[in-house]
């Protein structure tokens, strides 16, 4: 048997039938707030609901949240029951979303036991046993087009020009309106020519132009220093996501060795494009 009701007569319904209120001490996952058509909506339902709402939901209002979630679910259950017999191809997107939410409810255990005090500790200890500490460079850039450009700053700089306030005027990179200020960087992270100007100046010193496929570059090198082992607490996010992913790919490698996968041969791959068979 099908049914079908309208949204707003349901709500209606829903505050017409309130009841005695029942206190935080009393209530359970089973405690009933609402019934549609006999069917009842308990506040598990709801709690589970707002778990699975986006950040910026979770800080509404509990009065507001409380009566939008409830709003939502019977108005789902109202379809839920107009809509009678699901078809097949329902019934297996059930069955894919169960097994979706359950995996996914799977990894995020794996992962969150996996993160403990110790692991990080560990992690942390064997990233940075053998640390050897780089030269790090703090420098600023102009970005112009030529080296016509290029060079005019060379001059302009020797005549005492402000690198900063010519960053600011003449750059046409990111950090031009930042003084031209590249902030700390280690081997590895600018582009070679770029990379190998810094490592060949002296500290405060400015170079003639270089070029890279950005552009050509006037470089001011502020200072340098020794790279530092970084505070456990600063890297923590890193080696967790770290330590999160190898636990995950352990686990998976684990369930794959002890189950009995089949994979079955001689399905044409083209099957997938059958929609019909879901009728």
């Amino acid at each position: 048997m099908k049914y079908r009701f309208s949204a707003t007569a349901a709500l209606l319904s829903l505050a017409l039938a309130t009841s005695a209120p029942v206190f935080a001490q009393d209530m359970t996952s089973s405690t009933v707030v609402a019934t549609v058509n006999g069917s009842e909506i308990t506040l598990g339902h709801i709690i589970a609901a707002r778990q699975a709402l986006p950040p910026q939901y979770q800080s509404l209002p509990d009065a507001q949240l409380f009566e939008g979630i409830v709003n939502q679910i019977v108005q789902q259950e109202l379809l839920k029951q107009a809509a009678g017999d699901v078809s097949e191809g329902l019934k297996l997107q059930l069955d894919n979303e169960e097994r979706v939410l359950i995996a996914g409810h799977q990894l995020e255990t794996i992962a969150a036991n996996a993160v403990t005090d110790e692991s990080l500790k560990a992690a942390y200890d064997a990233k940075y046993a053998e640390f050897e500490p780089g030269r790090e460079y703090h420098a600023a850039h102009i970005l112009v087009d030529t080296e016509e450009e290029a060079m005019e700053l060379v001059k302009a700089l020797d005549e005492g020009a402000d690198f900063a306030e010519l960053a600011r005027e003449k750059s046409t990179g990111p950090s031009g309106p930042n003084g031209g200020d590249l902030g700390w960087f280690g081997l590895g992270m600018m582009v070679a020519p770029f990379e190998e100007a810094v490592v060949g100046m002296e500290e405060g010193s400015v170079s003639q132009p270089v070029q890279t496929q950005f552009g050509w570059h006037v470089i001011k090198l502020m200072e340098t220093r020794l790279a530092s082992v970084p505070p456990l607490e600063e890297v923590q996010d890193e080696l967790a996501a770290d330590i999160e992913e190898a636990a995950i790919t352990e686990a998976l490698e684990a369930l794959k060795t002890d189950g009995n996968v089949e994979l079955m041969e001689g399905i044409d791959p083209a099957a997938l494009r059958m929609d019909d068979l879901l009728q």
